[in-house]
């Protein structure tokens, strides 16, 4: 399988180290070798990708027009923080402290398959971000995305 399924809680050490859920270690392909690239996300999360799957958006970023202001706008915002990070020893990852405080996250954490990317959540601020989204609304959400032209498909 390409990607990842499921959703797990986890806590943050005093240093900021979490256990990598064995659900996700087990969907990890083998080229990713153990190692990541964390950065921010889009919504005060952080986005946790496999190096694997971190390299060809690399390289895809990288071939962009550096003349035009809005790449280098993006690449400025997508790449600054971006941190390659290594499971320890003990299956744990250390999250960069800059990285938690933009995603105001202290102690427990939710982390969320996002297809090729696990997000990492504070567990407050996910659980609100669902509370306030309701079954309608997920459903105007799913015809916008997934219902038309090239995208549709049966869910």
């Amino acid at each position: 399988m390409t990607g990842f399924l499921g959703e797990y809680e986890a806590t943050l050490d005093a240093k900021g180290r979490f256990l990598l859920p064995a659900g996700f270690k087990k969907q990890l392909a083998a080229e990713a070798g153990g190692q990541f690239v964390i950065n921010r996300g889009f919504e005060k999360c952080l986005s946790l990708y496999p190096m694997n799957e971190w390299q060809p958006i690399f390289e895809r970023i990288s071939k962009l027009n550096d003349f035009d202001p809005k790449v280098r706008e993006f690449r400025r915002y997508f790449l600054n923080g971006a941190t390659i990070l290594e499971l320890d020893s003990a299956g744990r990852l250390l999250v960069p402290k800059n990285l938690l405080s933009y995603a105001n996250m202290e102690k427990d954490i939710v982390l969320a398959a996002a297809s090729n990317k696990i997000e990492i959540w504070d567990k407050g601020k996910y659980q609100e971000f669902f509370e306030n989204f309701s079954p309608g609304a997920f459903s105007d959400l799913a015809q916008q995305v997934m219902g038309g032209g090239d995208n549709n498909i049966s869910i």
